[in-house]
């Protein structure tokens, strides 16, 4: 369609006849994402606060469903950017927000750590020097004042603020340590998502949440035991990327439930089975 025959379907969305306006809702759907900036348009230019409303929804809703497309495609990829797994569930709140600007500030990161970097360091000191960097340096900290803040699963205000819940702190840790070079991965623990440094016989934990702390694999059997939970591999091994983003979702969605909002919390449970095997749902 040219910009002209867009501008006159969309002109048609406050038609008086509703099979008329119903048609052009479907037509904008099917015309996808590409059509928002027309749609943005049409919205500063009308006085018609109804109207307005009707296309906010319109926005919200190729969003959503061009969100679902690319958390999908992803995932069929996949799932091997865990960056861009996470800026995915951020783009649910900040669809504007672009992937560039947080690369831009994790390689920034990045180079501040590898300063602090030498050759043949032993795992323990490589976690200890990047604790230094993270959380004295640059002064990164868990949001225990709002824990349960949606604010704290969106990758970019953890990044700007430097507060987050466990695991956005991990997959900025752990991004860091894989591009240095550390065998370090997610661990999926019950309430509290940590990592894992895991190479040739060596193996540790870090609790990102407090400070990269490290724990041994006792202190893990004993968190399990507290939880009277059976000790199961899960507790212990690497999970992979796809693990990370489907955790970060529920943690979305569990924020909006505290928040009320259980319109979004909705809708962040459909991202979730959107890439979630119809096996593992029922």
């Amino acid at each position: 369609m040219t910009k002209g025959e867009i501008k006159a379907l969309i002109s048609l969305l406050d038609d008086s006849d509703y099979e008329v306006a119903s048609y052009v809702e479907k037509q904008i759907a099917y015309l996808g994402e590409g059509i928002i900036p027309f749609l943005e348009e049409e919205w500063e230019e009308t006085l018609n606060t109804e109207l307005q409303k009707k296309i906010e929804d319109l926005i919200h809703n190729l969003q959503f469903e061009g969100l679902t497309k690319r958390l999908q495609e992803w995932k069929a990829g996949g799932a091997e950017n865990l960056l861009e797994g996470m800026f995915l569930v951020n783009s649910y709140l900040y669809p504007d927000v672009d992937f560039a600007t947080i690369n831009k500030t994790v390689d920034q990161l990045y180079f501040d750590a590898w300063t602090h970097m030498k050759d043949e360091m032993h795992p323990y000191d490589q976690v200890k020097a990047l604790n230094n960097v993270l959380f004295r340096e640059k002064r990164f900290s868990a949001n225990t004042k709002n824990f349960h803040s949606p604010a704290n699963s969106m990758l970019h205000l953890v990044l700007e603020t430097k507060r987050g819940n466990p695991l956005t702190l991990c997959v900025i840790y752990m991004t860091l340590a894989q591009r240095l070079g550390m065998p370090v991965y997610g661990v999926n623990l019950p309430n509290l998502f940590i990592l894992t440094y895991k190479m040739d016989g060596v193996q540790f934990y870090i609790n990102v949440y407090n400070k990269g702390l490290i724990l041994s694999k006792a202190d893990i059997d004993n968190y399990i035991l507290q939880l009277n939970l059976n000790p199961v591999d899960i507790f212990y091994e690497p999970c992979d990327n796809l693990d990370i983003v489907k955790r970060a979702l529920r943690n979305l969605a569990f924020s909006f439930e505290k928040m009320d909002d259980l319109e979004k919390a909705t809708e962040v449970t459909k991202l979730l089975d959107s890439i979630t095997d119809d096996e593992a749902v029922n």
